[in-house]
């Protein structure tokens, strides 16, 4: 599962949050390492132009002296009008945000309460998890604390590069009857694409419409974002980028429907810069109070992080950062604001890049380091006749239930792990193949027929062999590991929140006699004992080492995964 590319991929289901500013320090301050549009336009030349990390991107920036947008590139290779600020995106999870000003806004109207139950806004005979007898509420969805997991399980994608479309009320209602919650309600943060899902869709259900039409009425529409929607009018449409994988190849759009609140708005940066604008009040709109109620920070996260209504509040020696960022297959997208400078950024690529786009939304924002493009190895690409690209395509069983799939498009040849955005793929001989976007490379084992029954993928250090698969054959599932057994108190001594990084929490939980191990905004996988201080992954190959304090109770872990060994002490 440590499989092809890994390293630089948008998981086809994850959209993606970027934790906020929160885990950087500013140093020097922001004010000091500002950059000047001339300069933000030389960055931008860099990651377009010469690093290949997007077909465009937009910077928006708004102060006390008004906003100001800053583009490069083009919509892509088919379509080359440069991107502008009323180009559209996809803002994944910075919907988020507009989610939960609409929640604040209807608590201020009086038509929900925060510690309102969620069912009591869905359908009479609706099913909503509890545990321990403590219901689900508006407010627990809003600061990803519902205890819902990230996705759930019963997604059809039917097409894998648009999975949210098929989901619809009847699936949303499905799991819920059935989900048992693995964690009480409210006692932590687990960032949660159904969670925040579910609620925009109760917000509707009350409101008494669908998503799309009730946040027009009551946030976009008031706002004047008139560029901002899920189904996109002929005019907008027009304006609406395709988006792009890391190798810069066009990946299909995503459609959002019963979750749509999670993710299915598309914007631009002039757009964008008009929530700011009231965010941080330069003009005055109808819904400061609803602002003021949804930026009030609800429930920690880590670190220096607390989670508000649908944005995340970071204390950083540059002040007060609130952000959010987002991604789908093929945009990546960051928003946020200084309250106390004034300042507010808006950075947008229509390519899911390596490098993403927090760094710089972040860097003018709290003068926090801007990335550099990853160092791949100059290869010189060679010319293979079809038929023996022919022998290579099909699919490879590189690890529990992970296929790599190897596709040809006319001279071009593409790779695709389970759950990742494909990537060409460039023969270097007739057999040896590399990546332009990473440092990896495949070998294929080929026979006297000319059709490979074997491929070994070369990354990290580490080579991986992946036989071929037969037609309609999966790989088998993670095997189980051979796991020692513990007392419920000896479990109990390791459940707790241990943090990677100030955003980065892995957190441990028992239900049923078995532990449980979820990294932030991934889904919660089981972890096996191999004796009271240690545990494996099944699903990955890591391992996490415990330090017992006097009192028996785990202090600390080390987290041992690709050669790497990374601390982590307990946090509340």
């Amino acid at each position: 599962m440590d499989g092809l590319f890994k390293s630089m991929a948008v998981a086809a289901v994850a959209l993606l949050v970027a934790m906020p500013a929160a885990a950087q320090t500013a140093t020097p301050s922001a004010a000091e390492t500002r950059l000047s549009d001339a300069a933000i336009s030389q960055v931008l030349a860099q990651r377009v132009d010469v690093d290949k990390q997007a077909a465009g991107m937009v910077v928006g920036i708004i102060d006390a002296k008004g906003p100001r947008v800053i583009a490069r590139g083009l919509y892509g290779a088919a379509d080359p009008r440069p991107v502008n600020g009323q180009t559209l995106f996809e803002i994944g999870s910075v919907t988020k945000a507009l989610t939960g000003l609409l929640l604040a806004d209807m608590v201020k109207r009086g038509e929900v309460r925060l510690d309102e139950p969620v069912v009591k806004l869905l359908p009479a005979g609706s099913v909503v998890p509890e545990r321990n007898g403590k219901a689900i509420t508006l407010i627990d969805l809003a600061t990803h604390t519902s205890g819902l997991p990230r996705l759930a399980d019963n997604m059809p994608m039917a097409d894998p590069l648009n999975p949210y479309a098929d989901y619809g009320p009847d699936l949303l209602d499905a799991f819920l009857r059935r989900y048992s919650l693995t964690r009480d309600v409210g006692a932590a943060y687990e960032y949660s694409n159904l969670g925040v899902g579910l609620l925009g869709w109760a917000l509707a259900q009350r409101a008494g419409g669908d998503y799309e039409t009730v946040l027009r009425g009551r946030v976009l529409g008031p706002l004047g974002m008139s560029s901002t929607a899920i189904k996109l009018s002929p005019p907008l449409a027009a304006r609406f980028s395709p988006g792009h994988t890391a190798d810069l190849s066009v990946t299909p759009h995503w459609d959002l429907t019963t979750l749509a609140g999670a993710g299915g708005l598309r914007s631009s940066a002039d757009d964008l810069l008009k929530l700011l604008a009231a965010e941080l009040g330069y003009v005055d709109t109808p819904l400061k109070a609803a602002m003021a109620e949804q930026l009030v920070p609800r429930r920690p996260v880590g670190g220096n992080v607390q989670v508000a209504l649908g944005w995340h509040v970071a204390t950083t020696p540059a002040g007060e950062i609130v952000s959010h960022g987002g991604g789908t297959m093929g945009f990546q997208i960051f928003v946020g604001f200084d309250r106390t400078s004034g300042l507010g950024v808006v950075v947008l690529s229509n390519t899911a890049s390596v490098m993403g786009v927090e760094d710089l939304g972040l860097h003018l924002l709290t003068g926090a380091p801007l990335k550099t493009a990853p160092k791949v190895k100059a290869r010189e690409a060679t010319t293979l006749p079809p038929t023996v690209l022919d022998g290579l395509t099909g699919r490879y069983a590189l690890g529990p239930g992970a296929v790599l799939t190897i596709t040809r498009e006319g001279p071009r040849m593409f790779g695709q792990l389970t759950g990742q955005p494909r990537i060409e793929i460039f023969a270097e001989g007739p057999t040896a193949f590399f990546t332009r976007v990473v440092d990896a490379q495949l070998t294929f084992t080929v026979g006297a027929d000319g059709r490979a029954s074997a491929v070994t993928l070369h990354q990290n250090g580490q080579n991986t062999l992946a036989p071929r698969l037969a037609d309609g054959v999966e790989p088998p599932a993670a095997p189980t590991p051979k796991a020692v057994t513990l007392s419920p108190q000896a479990l109990d001594a390791l459940v707790g929140r241990y943090a990677l990084a100030p955003a980065m929490i892995l957190t441990v939980t028992r239900q049923d006699g078995k532990l449980f191990a979820q990294l932030t905004g991934q889904p919660a996988f089981e972890v096996f004992p191999q004796s009271p201080t240690e545990v494996n992954w099944a699903v990955v190959r890591a391992r996490a080492e415990f330090v017992l304090g006097a009192d028996g109770k785990a202090i600390s872990l080390v987290l041992h995964q690709n050669g790497r060994a990374l601390p982590a002490p307990r946090v509340p």
